[in-house]
């Protein structure tokens, strides 16, 4: 009986290994392409901006494959308390993932109508939003494998650097078309490009906040906006 007992156990470990392993993989492939697509619209390469949008279906490939393999190992494994926190997160991180994937193609689509943004100094600004914005993506996934509530809560908190830049960036960018109204079309593009980067900020704080419930089994809700977190009842 123990051995049977030990064997299932491991071999419910090794679904959950495979669990995050799929997650992590996930994770790297919208993170990589949260790059690409920035690096696409900084050199104007419609190229590398097509592999963008054309590599999105691995994302959703993936995200498939873990539906598929969360039914199963709930039928089969019918884990509980924190093991089923674990395997509900994982499922729900990949469906924000695959939105964070689909917020850096719709990036990427963009290169071509961005072709001429020769003057709009504002766009100077948006490497640096999304080198914070993937900073956070990764901290939070980073968060997960780890089971880790206090970085979970560290990202949640970082989500004010992204947000400061897209509200500079606002402001910089409608200025800029008041004193420039011929580049009002270019700059509204832009502001859609800071807009995904702020939506994809959004849900890395989501990522951390489901890590957060997974390790601990309590809410993490929002205190005072922009003054920190503090659990509340799960």
């Amino acid at each position: 009986m123990a051995d049977s007992i030990a064997h299932t156990v491991k071999a419910f470990d090794d679904d959950l290994g495979q669990l995050r392993a799929l997650v992590a993989e996930m994770g790297g492939l919208a993170e990589a392409a949260l790059g690409a697509a920035m690096s696409a619209l900084v050199d104007r390469d419609t190229a590398a901006a097509e592999r963008v949008v054309a590599d999105d279906k691995k994302i959703d490939a993936i995200e498939t494959e873990i539906e598929r393999q969360v039914v199963r190992l709930i039928a089969l494994r019918a884990p509980m308390a924190d093991d089923l926190r674990e395997v509900l997160a994982a499922l729900k991180i990949s469906g924000v993932v695959e939105r964070m994937g689909d917020y850096a193609k719709n990036i990427a689509r963009r290169v071509p109508l961005l072709l001429d943004t020769g003057g709009i100094e504002p766009l100077s600004i948006l490497p640096a939003m999304a080198r914070a914005t993937r900073d956070m993506v990764a901290a939070a996934l980073d968060a997960f494998t780890a089971r880790d509530a206090d970085a979970a809560v560290a990202v949640c908190e970082s989500d004010r650097v992204v947000d400061d830049f897209y509200n500079s960036l606002f402001r910089a960018l409608l200025t800029h078309m008041m004193e420039n109204p011929h580049t009002i079309t270019a700059s509204t593009h832009l502001l859609f490009v800071a807009k995904n980067l702020e939506r994809i900020g959004d849900h890395a704080t989501n990522v951390a906040e489901m890590v957060y419930f997974a390790a601990t089994g309590a809410q993490m809700v929002e205190r005072v906006k922009g003054h920190g977190w503090h659990e509340g009842a799960s």
